[in-house]
């Protein structure tokens, strides 16, 4: 994988990998390296949602004040 792979890159990569395979664009030379290429990409996206949810917890957990569903002070 690439460094400093974004989230947006590695999704719209393992979607037109997806693609591809869906649509017969892969040969079947090349299908086993495209399936590991988008197991990879999907553990990233995985791990950074995951990574993320867990920031912005942290960060909601320690707000002064907490917020309700529509936003609102409670």
């Amino acid at each position: 994988m690439e460094p400093q792979l974004t989230y947006e890159q590695a999704l719209e990569r393992l979607k037109k990998i997806v693609a591809d395979i869906e649509q017969g664009n892969v040969s079947i030379d090349k299908l086993s390296e495209k399936v590991s290429e988008a197991k990879k990409l999907f553990e990233f996206c995985q791990a950074r949602l995951t990574n993320i949810e867990d920031e912005v917890t942290d960060i909601l957990k320690n707000l002064p004040y907490s917020l309700d569903e529509n936003g609102e002070n409670l």
